[in-house]
């Protein structure tokens, strides 16, 4: 999906997330935990929050369902790797990469030669689930 980077592309990224995994639940039957919706959002959120501000003009988004994962990809024309900043509690703001990466079962960055990929994967199901009423449980604390 691309985005033109303006201002309201960080709420058009997480409303098209919330779209693809309403109809993955809905339409075809994946299993999406209303904590994979939320972690979703927020990881398009920051990844999209970063390439705009880091990254001039457009960028694109994808989303894919891989091995009971959402795997978001946000492409932007910028030809450096992103940093975490270390731990600093009294720093306010510029936590996103780190909330990313605390969240997400994998991350990962490819270089190319327009730019870069950064790519976020998180589980779509809850680790344990109620095997008599077949809800999801919570997982703990993110």
């Amino acid at each position: 999906m691309p985005l033109n980077g303006g201002d309201g592309c960080i709420a058009e990224a997480r409303h098209l997330a919330t779209d693809f995994l309403t109809h993955a639940r809905t339409d075809r039957g994946v299993a999406v935990s209303a904590r994979a919706m939320d972690l979703t959002q927020l990881v398009v959120s920051e990844l999209v929050t970063n390439a705009r501000k880091y990254a001039l003009g457009p960028m694109l988004m994808e989303l894919r369902i891989v091995d009971a994962m959402v795997e978001i990809t946000v492409q932007d024309s910028v030809r450096e790797l992103p940093v975490a900043r270390t731990v600093d509690p009294h720093r306010v703001g510029q936590h996103g990469l780190e909330i990313v990466m605390a969240v997400a079962e994998k991350f990962h960055v490819q270089i190319e030669p327009a730019g870069k990929r950064v790519t976020a994967c998180l589980a779509l199901a809850d680790e344990s689930v109620d095997s008599v009423g077949g809800t999801d449980s919570p997982r703990g604390p993110a």
